[in-house]
């Protein structure tokens, strides 16, 4: 169903969040005429949330926005066992005491986005905890089926890989559908919203609540983030791009200027105008014309969107502009660093090899504080840094990179 009466339901429609609803001729009733409460769970695997879960915050947001109320469940027990949803592998098991230090640093990024004082923030282990094993099994367990359990994409895909799936993460869906109906009982959550990967975990959810319950609740999920060539967005050679930046030391962090880099230089051409619709709250008449652009064009297109997310999750006054700056040894410019040598030197980023350094410098895209250099054999020497302490390394439009010595 596209034709959404509710304005809520036609707004995220139009915005690209919607990618699959378990009843939606009946939900876009309820949006319609009542208030909703809904609600999306997010694991502490990690000190941080990345790219990914960006969707799912905004759509809280937008939840929010349109007078409903929004539930954050965190999963602090849930997070002991790991989702198995279109995992390789296992996830690596974490202490309690990262776990609940995880809960604590994840709890900022919603600071940055939801009102906190108006939503609810609940962890999991409220309930999940205290449950006793013989009689969840008896209560709970009886309820659900092992063969359609097996049906599941975030069961079959790992089962046909021939990848290990363990009891503990079989279970984990269970509980994820005791979390929906311990919301609806407590919280009168009716909703459940995820990724499209969750899309078994909620239908557990609204089973088992039909069951014990006799009351209908309701999923929607969002597509996953990947480009249009297939290409899941997220993950970089370095590791996830992630949404709070704490240092950059810390191996849970993403710098404002690395993350506006990466949406500016990852994006493909025909992802610019279903990022902004799902990232920026420009109008829909604009991004249309924004999608028209071609050629070099575009890449306005891309600086746009880089600048408004960036915005958007690090804020206006954060120093993404600012260019990155690498210090080397003064020691290796005291014989000569060769050109070739220092463009494809891993540190800088630049060129992945002396030979696609040497295209570069060949397609005179190559120079040095805003001088083109044509060169191959071209050496910097100590001498180099005595105008400037820094050196200023730009590759064509997109990549420029600082260097200074120590």
């Amino acid at each position: 169903m596209s034709n959404y009466k509710s304005d809520f339901l036609k707004h995220i429609n139009e915005r690209g969040f919607i990618y699959q609803i378990s009843d939606s001729d009946r939900l876009d009733q309820i949006f319609s005429k009542d208030k909703i409460t809904a609600y999306i769970g997010f694991d502490c695997t990690a000190p941080n949330l990345h790219i990914g879960s960006l969707m799912q915050i905004l759509l809280l947001k937008k939840l929010q926005d349109f007078g409903h109320t929004p539930i954050v469940l965190i999963g602090g027990a849930t997070s002991k066992i790991g989702d198995p949803s279109l995992k390789d592998k296992s996830r690596k098991m974490l202490s309690y005491e990262d776990i609940n230090n995880n809960i604590k640093s994840i709890k900022k990024v919603f600071e940055k986005f939801l009102d906190i004082n108006k939503i609810k923030i609940i962890d999991n282990s409220e309930w999940l905890e205290k449950l006793n094993y013989i009689d969840f099994l008896r209560e709970i367990g009886s309820h659900f089926s092992v063969n359609r359990m097996l049906s599941f994409d975030s069961v079959k895909l790992r089962l046909e890989r021939e990848q290990n799936l363990s009891f503990l993460e079989f279970n984990y869906m269970i509980l994820q559908g005791y979390d929906f109906y311990k919301l609806n009982i407590d919280y009168n959550c009716n909703l459940q919203m995820g990724g499209s990967d969750q899309w078994g975990n909620i239908i557990c959810g609204i089973d088992l609540t039909r069951r014990l319950a006799g009351k209908e609740l309701y999923g929607l999920t969002t597509p996953l983030l990947t480009t249009s060539s297939g290409q899941k967005m997220g993950k970089t050679e370095d590791g996830a791009i992630w949404l709070n930046f704490i240092s950059d030391k810390d191996n849970y962090s993403t710098h404002p200027r690395d993350f506006w880099n990466y949406w500016r230089d990852k994006t493909e051409n025909n992802d610019v105008g279903k990022f902004l619709k799902l990232f920026t709250d420009m109008p829909l008449n604009e991004i249309d014309e924004i999608e028209k652009l071609e050629n070099e064009d575009i890449e306005k297109g891309k600086e746009l969107l880089a600048t408004k997310i960036t915005e958007l999750v690090h804020g206006k006054d954060s120093d993404w502009k600012s260019k990155k700056t690498i210090i080397l040894k003064k020691e290796d410019f005291e014989n000569g660093y060769g050109l070739l040598s220092l463009l494809s030197n891993d540190d800088l980023g630049l060129a992945k090899s002396n030979s696609e350094a040497r295209r570069f410098i060949q397609s005179k895209a190559v120079k040095l504080n805003g001088e083109l250099i044509d060169d191959e054999k071209y050496t910097l020497t100590l001498s180099s840094f005595i105008k400037s302490k820094e050196i200023e390394i730009s590759i064509g439009k997109k990549k420029k990179i600082i260097i200074g010595i120590d």
